[in-house]
């Protein structure tokens, strides 16, 4: 597939509900929202996607993504699917994951798995993503 980053976080937004998790090496936060209304800026450190909502900020330097993974797992608590699309490093290690968000465990927002097999289908398992030129 051959897509820029900035086009498929705006596909994203079909996904509804997410749980946006990242990960340092001391700490890991999580928040709920969707992938909605983003706007762009270019810094000396790179392109930035960002989001502002009531609950948190957004801001993910496109330039450091390399690869988009899309993974399915089972849950650590319960007995169904989870679903998942990994921003990877250029070390292949997640910058960012979006876990598509149930209500009760394995009870996601109608049609939200079908819009991630959806964008799993267009830009593949693994895919590199296109430089973004203009934001």
């Amino acid at each position: 597939m051959t897509a820029t980053l900035k086009e498929f976080l705006e596909a994203c937004e079909s996904l509804k509900t997410l749980r946006l998790i990242v990960t340092s090496s001391a700490a890991v936060l999580e928040a709920r929202g969707s992938i909605q209304k983003l706007f762009y800026a270019e810094l000396p450190k790179g392109k930035y996607a960002n989001m502002h909502t009531e609950g948190f900020e957004f801001h993910l330097n496109m330039d450091a993504i390399k690869q988009v993974k899309f993974e399915t797992g089972e849950a650590k608590r319960g007995n169904f699917t989870t679903y998942a699309i990994r921003f990877l490093d250029e070390n292949q290690q997640p910058a960012l994951s979006a876990f598509l968000q149930w209500g009760k465990p394995g009870e996601y927002e109608e049609g939200q798995v079908e819009a991630w097999s959806a964008l799993k289908e267009q830009y593949g398992e693994l895919w590199e993503p296109l430089p973004v030129q203009e934001i």
